[in-house]
């Protein structure tokens, strides 16, 4: 992801109403798709169900056209198998077997505002790492959030993802990290899931911020497919991504896109 330099625009209570509206939404989708997702549906399956029920919502897929470094973004999810770690492209031949894992990133407009979000979903029956990798990315997400309280610096959550992943035995990519978000699907600040406690900008109420830790179960370094979005791990291990849209309140946080 690449941003320009820019202020970074603290949210109203009018503006983060509307922002809970449509990470509602999101969050409605992913906890939904944790109900279809099994062996033997294509991840083109995926992007339809989600294309159809944000439609249905007279809503607008966020990532559906999104320019990229040669070609737009083709479809309205991410969706991404195994070792890819972010960006996957549905596709109709794209079978999910038992013991896959896959990634879905999703997004939202609504009004003149963003929702994004990410799950990582066990295909049928995985394998212990697997399933180890997935429960430690879904922890490294909420100690990080827990850490987006006013008064406190961005690496907080930084430092709080990396803890939980490396003393786990992961690894936290490097290459692609977390962002503001609000009018804009990519806003600053960027949110790296690595970083020193206590350092970073401070965080006010009203920054809305997409946290989303990507962890690798080997090494960091990922590359991008010929295709010019689908990201992958360099050394084919497996890589999970979870992912909420969160307000910094006067009194702590609130995550938009968790029903």
């Amino acid at each position: 992801m690449f941003f320009k330099k820019q202020t970074i625009e603290l949210k109203t209570a009018k503006e983060v109403e509307k922002m809970r509206v449509v990470g509602k939404v999101v969050g409605e989708i992913l906890e939904k798709l944790s109900e279809i997702i099994k062996p033997g549906i294509t991840t083109k399956d995926i992007d339809d169900f989600s294309e159809k029920y944000i439609k249905k919502l007279k809503m607008t897929p966020a990532f559906l056209g999104v320019p990229g470094v040669t070609c737009s973004f083709p479809a309205s999810a991410c969706v991404s198998i195994n070792n890819e770690v972010v960006h996957g492209i549905p596709n109709a031949s794209r079978v999910l077997k038992s013991g896959d894992i896959v990634s879905v990133d999703m997004g939202v407009f609504y009004e003149g505002y963003y929702g994004d979000a990410a799950r990582t979903y066990a295909v049928g029956s995985i394998s212990d790492n697997a399933a180890n990798l997935l429960k430690i990315t879904e922890l490294s997400l909420q100690k990080g959030i827990e850490k987006a309280l006013p008064g406190n610096r961005l690496g907080d959550i930084s430092s709080a993802v990396q803890t939980v992943a490396e003393s786990a035995g992961f690894s936290v990519v490097r290459d692609f990290v977390g962002h503001g978000i609000g009018r804009k699907l990519h806003e600053e600040p960027q949110i790296p899931n690595y970083g020193k406690a206590g350092t970073g900008v401070k965080l006010l109420p009203g920054m809305i911020l997409a946290i989303e830790p990507m962890i690798n179960e080997g090494n960091y370094e990922v590359y991008m497919l010929d295709d010019d979005w689908t990201v992958v791990t360099k050394d084919g291990s497996l890589s999970a991504h979870f992912e909420h849209t969160v307000a910094i309140t006067e009194s702590g946080y609130e995550i938009l896109t968790k029903v």
